[in-house]
C-alpha cells in the first residue's frame, strides 16, 4: 500500500494518554535516577531538573555518564527533564552515588516529585513581572522538606510562570503566575478561576495545595495522580485550597482568568539586559549526543553565565553570553547540530522514543520523522507530534497535529484543545506520502 488513503470513518479512536487511570495495572511506576524503568534499549534513568536550571558542571556530569554507562545521548522530555538511556540494569548504585555527588539528588524520598517547569526566560529578556527563581529554589526546598509531598506521583506537575504565559499554558496541577501588582496567581488544573495570594507566599501556598490534592484524592478513593483525575474536577480542590491557604493567615481572593494560549521562547539571539544576551536553541526531537551537548556546556562555561536552562519543549537556553560573542556563538551551535532558528525543519516537530527502544511501539517513529521533515514549515505552521502507538507519550498541549504508528502505517489527524482527533487520514509509511499529509494537516485553519 502506498500513498495516501481516504479518510477514515467514524468512530475516532480513544485518545489515550500515557498517564490515563484506565491503563494503570499497578501503583506509580514512573521512573526517576534511583528507580530505573527496563526499556527495550536497556534501562532508563529520568533525572528531575527543578526549572530546568543545570549548571555547566552538572550538565558535563550528565554527558559523562550517558556516555559511560548508556548510549550516549542526552533525552529531554516535555517537563524539561533529562533521561538516560541505554543503561546496563546494574549500574542504578554507581548512577545515583554520582548523581548525588553532582547534586542532583538532594532527597532520595522526593527525587521522582521534584517536577517543576519555569519560564526559561525569566529575568533575562526584560520580560515578565517577576523574575521566578527565587521561587523556584523556595518551592524545591519546600517539597523536598516536606513528608506529605513524597506521597505525589511522579507525574504531578509544579509550573512557575514569570507573567508572560508561557508556563500558565502547559495545565500544569498547580501554577503559579507572577502578577504586575506584586501578587500571584495560583490555578488549580485548567481553571479559570484562580487565587490571588501575595507573590512572596506563593511556593508555600503551591505545596499547600499539592498536600491538599493528596487529601482530596485519597477521600475520592480514586487513586487520582493528576488533577485531572478527580472525580469531582478542579473546583472543588480550589475551594479546598482556598480555605486552607485563609485558615493558614495568607490573604487570599478570587478571580477569574482565561489560561493563555503560551507560546515556547524565539530561537536564537534573545536580548538581555547589561551587555548580556540569551542563546536559545532547539535539540532535533529532543537529542543531544555527546558533540551538540559538550558544544552547550562549553559555551555555559567559557562564555555564559554557568548554566544552561532546559526547556518544556525540548530546547535549552544558555543565558549571560557577551553580546559581542552571540552572534559567533550561535553560528558554533548550529555547525554542531543544533536548531538555532524558528524556520528549521526540525521546528515544531516531536516524537516519542519508539523503536528500537519501546517494545510498545509499532514504528521507527524517529526515523520516519527525519525522513519525512519538510524544507520549513510556515510560521503559522500547527506542531507536529509522532508517536509509536496509542500512548502518545510526550505530545504537546492545545493544538496539533496527531501521527500516530499503526500496523499498515500511519494515521494522521489534527487534535484541537486536546479533544478527540479530527478526520484521521492513514498513510502508508512513505516518506513522500507522510511529508504531503503532515504539511496538509500542519496548516491552520483560516
Amino acid at each position: 500500500m502506498v500513498g495516501m488513503l481516504a479518510a477514515m470513518p467514524p468512530p475516532a479512536p480513544h485518545f489515550a494518554q500515557p498517564d490515563d487511570a484506565r491503563f494503570r495495572v499497578r501503583g506509580d511506576a514512573c521512573p526517576g535516577a534511583l528507580r530505573l524503568h527496563r526499556a527495550d534499549d536497556g534501562a532508563l534513568a529520568r533525572v528531575r531538573v527543578p526549572g530546568g536550571v543545570l549548571s555547566w558542571e552538572q550538565a558535563d556530569g550528565l554527558r559523562e555518564l550517558a556516555g559511560r554507562l548508556g548510549d550516549g545521548e542526552l533525552h529531554l522530555t516535555s517537563r524539561g527533564n533529562v533521561q538516560l538511556r541505554g543503561l546496563d540494569a546494574g549500574c542504578g548504585s554507581e548512577l545515583a552515588s554520582r548523581m548525588s555527588e553532582m547534586g542532583l539528588l538532594p532527597s532520595a524520598s522526593h527525587e521522582r516529585v521534584r517536577n517543576v517547569v519555569a519560564s526559561p526566560l525569566s529575568g533575562l529578556d526584560g520580560r515578565g513581572a517577576r523574575d521566578v527563581r527565587p521561587w523556584l529554589v523556595a518551592l524545591d526546598a519546600l517539597v523536598c522538606a516536606s513528608e506529605a509531598a513524597a506521597g505525589l506521583s511522579g507525574r504531578f506537575l509544579f509550573a512557575l510562570d514569570d507573567g508572560r504565559g508561557d508556563m500558565d499554558a502547559l495545565g500544569a496541577d498547580v501554577t503559579l503566575r507572577a502578577r504586575g501588582d506584586g501578587a500571584a496567581e495560583l490555578r488549580i488544573g485548567a481553571l479559570e478561576s484562580v487565587a490571588l495570594i501575595p507573590g512572596d507566599e506563593a511556593p508555600r501556598a503551591a505545596l499547600l495545595a499539592a498536600t491538599v490534592f493528596l487529601s482530596v484524592a485519597d477521600a475520592s478513593g480514586s487513586g487520582a495522580w493528576r488533577v485531572a483525575e478527580l472525580p469531582a474536577g478542579a473546583g472543588p480542590l480550589l475551594d479546598e485550597v482556598v480555605r486552607e491557604l485563609a485558615a493558614a493567615g495568607l490573604p487570599v481572593s478570587r478571580a477569574t482568568v482565561p489560561v493563555p494560549a503560551g507560546t515556547p521562547p524565539a530561537l536564537g539571539v534573545v536580548a538581555g539586559p547589561g551587555g548580556t544576551d540569551a542563546l536559545s536553541v532547539g535539540l532535533p526531537l529532543g537529542r543531544a549526543d555527546a558533540v551538540r551537548w559538550r558544544a552547550l556546556t562549553d559555551l555555559a562555561r567559557e562564555h555564559g553565565a554557568g548554566e544552561l536552562r532546559l526547556t518544556p519543549w525540548r530546547g535549552v537556553v544558555v543565558p549571560g553570553v557577551r553580546r559581542e560573542r552571540a552572534p559567533g556563538a550561535l553560528d558554533a551551535l548550529e555547525a554542531a547540530g543544533l536548531v538555532t532558528a524558528d524556520r528549521s525543519p526540525w521546528t515544531g516537530t516531536g516524537a516519542c522514543v519508539g523503536r528500537p527502544g519501546c517494545v510498545k511501539s509499532l514504528a521507527d517513529v524517529r526515523g520516519d520523522a527525519a525522513s519525512a521533515l519538510p524544507d520549513a514549515p510556515p510560521v503559522d505552521a500547527l506542531p507536529v507530534h509522532w508517536s509509536g502507538c496509542e500512548r502518545r507519550c510526550g505530545h504537546p498541549r492545545g493544538d496539533w497535529v496527531d501521527v500516530v504508528a499503526g500496523p499498515d502505517g500511519y494515521r494522521v489527524s489534527v487534535v484541537r484543545d486536546g479533544a478527540r482527533p479530527e478526520n484521521p487520514v492513514r498513510v502508508a509509511a512513505d516518506p513522500a506520502a507522510l511529508a504531503t499529509a503532515v504539511a496538509a494537516a500542519r496548516k491552520p485553519r483560516p
